[in-house]
């Protein structure tokens, strides 16, 4: 599994703008093939900051999507941000649930 996030840091006015175009590309994004989720998040100790969280099956859907008319769109708000965003890309190999803090907390 790929985890991508994109932390965008805009100026306060521009927010609501944003937010409309965002919206409905998580929207489709979550319909896309290898699609695991996609979700949009406002800071809610700095409210001009938003968050695009993806999680991809594969690096090839990952790259399909970057491909994507809708990441072109992305690109173009990263272009807005009143500082360089915050762009990663993380491969996941293990996960865990609420099992991890049941066995540290005995």
């Amino acid at each position: 599994m790929i985890h991508s996030m994109v932390r965008i840091t805009l100026s306060a006015p521009r927010l609501s703008e944003i937010t409309g175009i965002l919206a409905p590309m998580v929207e489709r994004t979550r319909a896309e093939s290898g699609c695991l989720g996609c979700h949009l998040h406002r800071d809610a100790m700095e409210e001009a900051i938003l968050t695009i969280e993806e999680a991809w099956a594969t690096e090839a859907d990952l790259e399909r999507h970057l491909r994507s008319t809708d990441y072109r769109r992305l690109l173009m708000v990263m272009d807005l941000a009143r500082v360089p965003p915050e762009v990663r890309f993380d491969t996941v190999s293990n996960s865990t649930g609420i099992e991890t803090i049941q066995n540290a907390r005995g």
